[in-house]
């Protein structure tokens, strides 16, 4: 019979393990099914009621380590060694097992609703902890994982990322606890479930309407060039190279402004321009701006005697170049870049433009200043790398819907995207599609005012005091109650601990119980 029941505790473990590997594999990275991540942790923290610590937390960090090798092609094809992503994702699997372990140790002594708080809380202040620690911002935030799934979204124009992440963890902390106290406490199950459930239909209630709600009729044609041809993909030299790349970008930019496109926006870093020598590719697009009347954006690596820059350069009709130098540099890629730290704004008759390069669209400061600038349109030449384009190509989005403009964004290696303040897909292709790939479309390029524009990372701080009022609560009753026996890898449920608890006579046990449920 022992042996049996070892055998049955193996066979759960490593079912626990794969089902959860599984679900952050597909329901995570690249290219994810959004709704897959909602039940991923769900395994485990079932399998955490009812199981020693030491199992729980050997079972977490691996399935949640397992599932994150979905990135390990990703990297490999970045030349990134294997340590620096053991590293990473041992951290993000610390943490997970971590917040599986709260999850467990206040469910464990009847702190329900502080358990359900508590999981979703641990994950998102270590996102933003990431965010504002790391040269990577908020890319590998979990609410990316849900950038198809519109209504839910919108959440972003409240809270941010932080909330979606919340969310989207809460679910399964508050299946797994429903679950868990059906037949013993169906009442309190219903509350528990309810609860949980109730926070997300308000979200995507939220959601509905204001994808419904009409946006301004006052829209503006944008149209937007790339080419993946192995003569234009990567930085052209100096000269006559980067004069020879800058003139057929011409043409292609002239063809779009002939069809009604008021702005044209270009990749980043096309080609390398030394100054004092930059007049004469600034011609080259000065002239289109004149003869056309529209606004066009290029990318270019930007050198002086004391500095270079991955600058975009606005070139707009009858107007003196504008430039703008990119913030956030991708390391080692953009290690001998100089960052920039001013905004460029293109006012534009009752609107405001903007201006950002790629990687800056991963950070919320940044396009936060834009959004308190009124700006209802961000112009953004980027460079991915084809395997990340549809998921970095769409964080863009995210920063439209969070600070209330529509994002227009060419990348090469990825997706030419114009989208508006909503998060949806107005137009849209891949820049390998054609020698010279195009979009050309409509977008509204007023300004919305949000509650997160206004407000800004609350939601991440309010996790953060959660988190460290559970962490307090779980000291207090460590203090005050003696858990279930941890004796045993399969431990007693947690709907049985009142009685025994009462009793063993732990005086008022059965109060601080009751009261917390």
């Amino acid at each position: 019979m022992a042996f049996a029941s070892k055998y049955w505790r193996a066979i759960t473990a490593l079912l626990v393990f794969v089902s959860t590997a599984v679900l952050v594999w597909f329901g995570n990275g690249l290219n994810p099914l959004w709704p897959l991540l909602w039940f991923a942790p769900l395994p485990v923290l079932i399998f955490a009621l009812y199981n020693s610590w030491r199992s729980t937390a050997s079972i977490a960090f691996f399935s949640w380590l397992a599932g994150c090798l979905n990135l390990w092609h990703y990297l490999l094809a970045l030349h990134t060694p294997f340590s620096v992503w053991l590293g990473v994702f041992s951290l993000a699997a610390v943490v997970f097992a971590s917040a599986v372990l709260l999850f467990r140790a206040l469910a464990r002594r009847c702190a329900l609703w502080s358990a359900m708080v508590a999981f979703p809380a641990a994950w998102v202040s270590y996102e933003y902890l990431r965010d504002l620690t790391t040269p990577h911002g908020t890319a590998g935030c979990l609410a990316y994982s849900q950038l198809n799934f519109l209504p839910f979204v919108q959440l972003a124009s409240i809270t941010g990322p932080w909330g979606m992440s919340f969310l989207l963890l809460l679910f399964p902390a508050a299946l797994a606890l429903g679950l868990h106290l059906r037949n013993t406490r169906p009442k309190l199950a219903m509350r528990v479930l309810g609860t949980g459930v109730g926070l997300i239909a308000l979200a995507l209630i939220f959601g509905a309407i204001r994808l419904g709600i009409p946006l301004p009729h006052d829209e503006m044609t944008a149209g937007l060039i790339a080419s993946d041809e192995a003569a234009n993909v990567n930085v052209a030299n100096e000269g006559t190279a980067t004069e020879r790349l800058f003139h057929d970008y011409a043409v292609e930019a002239e063809k779009l402004a002939s069809r009604g496109a008021q702005v044209v926006v270009l990749p980043e870093k096309l080609g390398l321009v030394v100054a004092p020598q930059s007049d004469g590719t600034d011609a080259i697009f000065q002239r289109i701006a004149d003869k056309t009347n529209s606004t066009i954006v290029v990318g270019q690596v930007y050198v002086t005697q004391s500095a270079k820059y991955n600058q975009a350069r606005v070139y707009a009709p009858e107007t003196s170049v504008q430039r703008y130098d990119k913030h956030h540099m991708l390391p080692p890629f953009e290690s001998n870049l100089k960052p920039g730290t001013t905004l460029t704004l293109i006012p534009k008759h009752s609107e405001t433009w903007g201006v950002a390069i790629c990687k800056d669209m991963d950070f919320t400061p940044l396009s936060r200043k834009y959004g308190r600038a009124g700006v209802g349109l961000m112009l953004v030449p980027a460079w991915d790398f084809a395997l990340d384009r549809w998921w970095h190509g769409h964080i863009a989005v995210m920063r439209g819907v969070e600070d209330g403009f529509s994002v227009v964004r060419a990348a090469k290696d990825g997706y030419l995207t114009i989208s508006d303040d909503r998060g949806r897909i107005v137009a849209e292709t891949r820049s390998d599609s054609a020698p010279f790939a195009r979009v050309l479309g409509k977008v509204p390029a007023t300004h919305d005012q949000t509650l997160f524009l206004l407000l800004g990372d609350w939601f991440a701080w309010f996790s953060v005091a959660i988190l460290s009022f559970t962490v307090l609560r779980l000291h207090h009753l460590r203090n005050k109650l003696t858990p279930q026996n941890d004796a045993g890898s399969y431990g007693v449920p947690v709907t049985r601990a009142t009685s025994e608890m009462k009793d063993s006579n732990k005086i008022g046990y059965d109060q601080r119980a009751n009261f917390w449920r």
